[in-house]
């Protein structure tokens, strides 16, 4: 299991390497000269031009990611070019705002997600299963922004019973990681239903049903344990594109995170911000992959990682 989890980690260097690629390119293709848009409409030619000699983006792009990736190794990735703050420091400062969103979201997710697919699998083709199946499939089709912008109207301005924006308490958390956390609710249901009807119709469920255990008994220890490989996989997934998808909810809701910073740097054509919080989200899906791995191994005893 260690050589697994040392190799995997290592296979992190890659990965990481192509993605900072990937993003150095694309960043330096968007239209826009970052110089001019920290300096204003108001500064000169020359002016422009010496910070973009001191920015190094008059040099090859090349030879630009080579200087990054050379500060980079060592934990500097530079600073805000709107803010001056180094990008480590603004991206520490906003991330515990984004996992505490994602991690409400991710609750919100599995307990709707989990009770919705069982309920689907237990009564299968009843009403229940139905109606059940219906509200997921709302879910997964409603964009968020759209349910992000109704919950703001309805709960916000119309009733007043949470504040439209900003972070601090629970209250402030509610309707973004409800927003968030419907439509991975809503997948996690069709997948624990489909799962779960395939584990309902095996011969030992069978007989633990012949042998007069419970229902909810036989649910609980038998069915749904052998039945979660599917789930985590899709709770893996979904939990790093919650982190990612905080984008649009950040946004809507004015919420303090990594995502309302990005799209703000990506306005201000701060590349710096841009690819740190990128990079950032990178390396958190590889490890949610890994950890995902690795419940494979206790939630089914047959898998084993040499």
């Amino acid at each position: 299991m260690t050589k697994y989890v040392i190799r995997r980690l290592a296979m992190l260097v890659p990965i990481l390497l192509g993605v900072s690629i990937l993003i150095f390119t694309v960043m330096r293709l968007i239209p826009g000269d970052p110089a001019r848009q920290a300096l204003g409409p108001e500064a000169t030619g020359e002016q422009v031009e010496a910070l973009r000699k001191a920015w190094r983006l008059d040099e090859p792009i090349w030879v630009q990611y080579w200087a990054w990736l050379q500060r980079a190794i060592t934990g500097d990735l530079g600073r805000s070019t709107v803010s001056r703050v180094p990008v480590v420091e603004e991206l520490a400062t906003r991330f515990p705002a984004t996992l505490q969103l994602t991690v409400a979201a991710m609750v919100i997710a599995i307990v709707l997600g989990l009770a919705f697919g069982v309920a689907g699998a237990v009564w299968h083709n009843s009403a229940i299963d139905r109606v059940t199946m219906v509200i997921a499939l709302l879910g997964i089709c409603t964009p968020s922004f759209w349910l992000g912008l109704l919950l703001l109207l309805g709960f916000s301005v119309k009733l007043h019973w949470f504040p439209a924006a900003g972070a601090g308490g629970i209250e402030h958390l509610v309707l973004p990681a409800v927003t968030l956390g419907v439509g991975a609710a809503a997948i996690v249901a069709r997948v624990t239903r489909s799962s779960m009807i395939d584990v309902l119709g095996d011969d030992y469920v069978r007989t633990a049903r012949a042998k007069g255990l419970r229902q909810q008994t036989v649910v609980t220890r038998h069915a749904m344990r052998n039945a979660m490989i599917p789930v985590l996989t899709i709770l893996g997934l979904e939990f790093g594109g919650l982190l990612a998808g905080s984008v649009v909810t950040e946004s809507v809701f004015a919420y303090p995170g990594i995502g309302q910073l990005l799209i703000r740097s990506i306005g201000n054509r701060d590349f710096p911000i841009v690819q740190g919080a990128l990079l950032l989200f990178s390396v958190q899906f590889v490890i949610i992959n890994l950890v995902v791995d690795l419940l494979y191994a206790k939630a089914d005893p047959r898998i084993q990682y040499s």
